[in-house]
């Protein structure tokens, strides 16, 4: 009988102790989090998969959306899930199944804080359900001015599609759009958010009638002021019109490291005859991703037709050793086979610095197509991503009309 009961506690102290194990780590299935930024709430959705093993993966989800985040591991009771693409982190505890923690950019000179989040492992919608919604739809398309607090105006594109209360879409600037966008209606308008690894945004709306919204686009720097007006027709202004050569120059001409460190010029023989395509990007960059997620598999179906790739690069440091990490990484994740190449650290003069010829880069990516004889013929400002659906489409077609054109001269 003494056995017995011993054996009893014993086996009632390991079962405590796995679970003490358990409840200290994340555990398969969705979890519901808050990042505090200011005096707002940004709610972000993650589910965590395979945890129990050493390929546990945390998937961030927005919409249609899944955005794999590899090499959870813990010191400690610390777990940290790393966000590679963009040089960052989830940091924090696990108690109670209450996951409290921060979002750091490890790119930080001298640290970064981070922000604040608290995650909880639940099936609750990314926003909590109104009783009683709004009867105005937004679905469609609509002109969105963003007016910044210093009084500067920007003019942009929303994108939104409508399921009941559900709401997903995106918003489409002059540089890029602001990819996937989950959100609901509200009493009286809506509110979306979003969190794929770079820093999370938060959007409110109220409607003003049928055909107009005001409301407030809330980012860790600050809040945009928002004006919509709804139109059928709504449209960007003319991504080949915001950036040209200048006067006097019809080519480029530069020579830059690749990742190896070395040196590949434009003039070299492999690009002699050839259509290229310059791409300026930066690993940091969610809309580079996207173009460089299109363009590497394009490459490969492509470039025995004559045409080749070259990504300049402008990162967020100038250590050759973070330059090449931060590439490498984008370069095995994308499989590209194509010449990426460092050309300077990212500031407000580096573009012009890197490319003289070229007026002022409005924007991350900018594409620079030139033809056979070596003279620029096109200069592209932005990408309209798979978030932005037909946009998405239009921008495909235009791209390889505009090589076909150049291979056929």
């Amino acid at each position: 009988m003494r056995k017995h009961f011993i054996l009893g506690i014993a086996s009632f102290v390991s079962l405590a102790s796995c679970n003490k194990v358990i409840d200290n780590k994340l555990t398969d299935g969705k979890w519901r989090g808050e990042f505090s930024v200011s005096d707002q709430k940004f709610p972000f959705i993650f589910d965590a998969v395979n945890t129990a093993t050493d390929s546990a993966s945390v998937y961030l989800i927005n919409g249609a959306e899944r955005v794999p985040l590899n090499g959870i591991h813990y010191l400690g009771d610390t777990v940290i899930v790393p966000i590679e693409a963009y040089d960052a982190r989830l940091i924090g505890t696990v108690a109670d199944g209450v996951f409290n923690g921060r979002f750091q950019k490890l790119f930080v000179e001298g640290g970064d804080e981070g922000i604040p989040f608290t995650a909880v492992k639940s099936e609750a919608p990314r926003f909590e359900k109104v009783v009683t919604p709004v009867s105005t739809s937004l679905a469609g398309k609509w002109d969105i001015q963003f007016v910044s607090q210093k009084g500067d105006t920007a003019y942009n594109v929303g994108i939104f599609n409508q399921n009941n209360d559900i709401l997903t879409g995106s918003i489409l600037t002059n540089a890029g759009d602001l990819r996937y966008l989950e959100g609901a209606l509200t009493n009286d308008g809506f509110q979306f958010s979003a969190f794929a690894g770079l820093s999370p945004y938060l959007i409110k709306g109220k409607f003003e009638g049928n055909e107009s919204f005001t409301g407030e686009f809330y980012t860790t720097r600050g809040v945009t002021k928002l004006i919509g007006k709804r139109n059928a027709e709504a449209a960007l202004a003319d991504p080949y019109s915001l950036a040209y050569m200048k006067k006097g120059f019809d080519r480029l001409d530069f020579t830059f490291p690749d990742i190896e460190g070395n040196k590949v010029s434009l003039s070299d023989p492999k690009f002699k005859d050839k259509v290229v395509i310059v791409s300026i990007l930066g690993s940091w960059c969610p809309n580079c991703l996207d173009e460089m997620e299109y363009l590497s598999p394009w490459y490969k179906e492509n470039k025995d037709r004559g045409v080749e790739i070259i990504g300049l690069a402008f990162e967020r440091k100038d250590d050759p050793e973070y330059v090449k990490t931060v590439l490498s990484r984008l370069v095995k994740r994308y499989g590209t086979t194509y010449d990426i190449l460092f050309a300077g650290k990212l500031g407000d003069d580096a573009t012009a610095k890197a490319l003289p010829q070229v007026s002022k880069i409005m924007g991350y990516p900018t594409t620079i197509f030139i033809d056979k004889k070596g003279k620029v013929r096109k200069i592209h400002t932005g990408f309209n991503g798979p978030a932005t659906g037909l946009f998405y489409d239009e921008f495909k077609q235009d791209f390889n009309k505009v090589i076909d054109d150049l291979l056929a001269e």
